[in-house]
């Protein structure tokens, strides 16, 4: 006979036995919670406001305390809230773990199935950061949403140039620059005279005013200006958000901010100098030292806003993961182990949709060509086993590197690409005479004169 505080497995045991779960919908939620709590155990609830907190206010009378879901799209979301601000504990379960577990029958709902895992102990869940970090996340993707409308205006405007035949992106580096948006302007607000508009360059453009002059004779139909004219008012609007958004980024990042204790020591020196292109309009690196009292952007590869933007995805406290080792593990960038019978068959990074691996692989791919240990790190391995790998293993130091600068206040400090490259001839000619001596042979430097002969 089973024992039925298992649910018909005798060889388990549970760890929790208040435990409910909801199998998340676009229009229906279904709930289910421990048979003896109560005579319906499984319920289904609509995804209204009024409807989760119903459900919230019927798993506390049935004295839920842990509610597991899956990560359905952004459905989960407002039940995760809601769920979260009665006082309940949420996980988010990724639903690839719970279709891997076995022994699942056929006429067990899906929220009955996760409530007997959630139960047992089984489901492990998602990384979600805490509320200010969450908020910072939100404003910094709705950032990078904003930037990506406003770029495809960017060629928007280029279109209706061409259109035109105004060759103004072949003088111009940028037509989003200075001398660019000028003479943009100028002919959205009826100017056609080239010789006017070549007026509108900056000093510090390459081309010379002849040149712009005859790149600026064109074809100046009306459907073609009319074109030009709303691509740059849609540009005009998308960063005006973007300026908006940058406030309240930068209010964000204040909160933090006031919540760091003790005296910091003066920001360190830059390590670049100059704006990055399409970074925030506030200090960022200021305010991200004030956050977390190191530099994060003396890492090579990790300018202001891409370390802004780990610190949105990551959070300002790593405890979540013991190690930096756990840390790359959960970004997918440390090695597999997949073995068998003692024989390791495959050591491929598991493939992954984590934003901050994609930005930790953007900056990998910024120091290949770079005068710094890990860009000679990236030149050895992509020689040897390509790019590609090579990206990866870079991003995994990177990681490891921001690991240690935000968990333990580590700085970084580059012994630069020849100490880099001398480590490593060292450790390479140790290991040549660690072998030769295994089969009696003794290695010997060649004399220099046979060495130039």
């Amino acid at each position: 006979m089973t024992n039925p505080t298992t649910g018909g497995h005798p060889d388990l045991k549970m760890v929790n036995s208040n435990a409910a779960a909801i199998d998340i919908g676009s229009t229906m939620h279904m709930a289910a919670v421990h048979p003896d709590a109560c005579d319906m155990p499984v319920r289904a609830f609509g995804t209204f406001t009024q409807d989760l907190h119903a459900l919230a206010a019927w798993f506390k009378s049935c004295a839920v305390t842990s509610v597991a879901m899956e990560s359905t799209g952004v459905y989960w979301i407002p039940a995760f809230e809601i769920l979260e601000a009665h006082g309940l504990h949420v996980i988010l379960v990724n639903a690839r773990y719970a279709k891997n577990v076995p022994g699942r029958k056929t006429d067990v709902s899906d929220a009955g199935w996760l409530r007997q895992l959630h139960s047992y102990g089984l489901l492990r869940g998602s990384f979600r950061p805490e509320a200010e970090i969450a908020t910072l996340r939100a404003y910094m993707r709705q950032r990078e949403r904003l930037t990506e409308y406003a770029a495809a205006h960017i060629q928007h405007m280029q279109k209706a140039l061409m259109e035109m035949n105004l060759q103004l992106h072949h003088v111009v580096s940028d037509i989003t620059g200075v001398t660019g948006m000028r003479i943009i302007r100028a002919i959205v607000g009826g100017e056609r005279d080239p010789e006017a508009l070549a007026a509108f360059r900056d000093v510090r453009c390459k081309s010379s005013i002849e040149t712009i002059r005859a790149a600026l004779v064109g074809n100046d139909r009306e459907e073609h200006v009319f074109a030009l004219t709303q691509s740059l008012a849609l540009y005009d609007f998308y960063k005006a958000q973007i300026e908006a958004c940058d406030r309240k980024l930068e209010a964000a990042v204040g909160a933090l901010t006031a919540r760091a204790n003790g005296d910091l020591a003066p920001l360190p020196k830059a390590r670049i100098k100059g704006k990055q292109h399409n970074a925030p309009s506030f200090d960022v690196r200021a305010a991200l030292y004030g956050v977390l009292g190191t530099d994060l952007t003396q890492i090579h590869g990790l300018g202001p806003s891409l370390a802004l933007k780990l610190v949105a995805e990551c959070g300002t406290d790593l405890r979540a993961w013991k190690t930096a080792k756990h840390f790359t593990s959960w970004l997918c960038l440390a090695p597999g182990n997949k073995i068998s019978g003692g024989k390791l068959l495959s050591s491929r990074t598991r493939r992954s949709s984590s934003r901050a691996a994609a930005l930790l692989r953007l900056a990998a791919t910024t120091i290949g060509r770079s005068d710094t240990a890990l860009g000679a790190f990236y030149r050895r391995l992509s020689s040897r086993i390509g790019k590609q790998k090579a990206v990866t293993a870079t991003a995994r130091k990177i990681a490891v590197q921001f690991y240690n600068a935000v968990r333990h206040g580590m700085t970084y400090q580059d012994q630069g690409a020849a100490a880099y490259d001398e480590r490593h001839r060292q450790r390479v000619l140790s290991n040549l005479q660690r072998r030769a001596k295994t089969f009696g042979f003794a290695l010997a430097p060649i004399p220099e004169a046979a060495a130039v002969s």
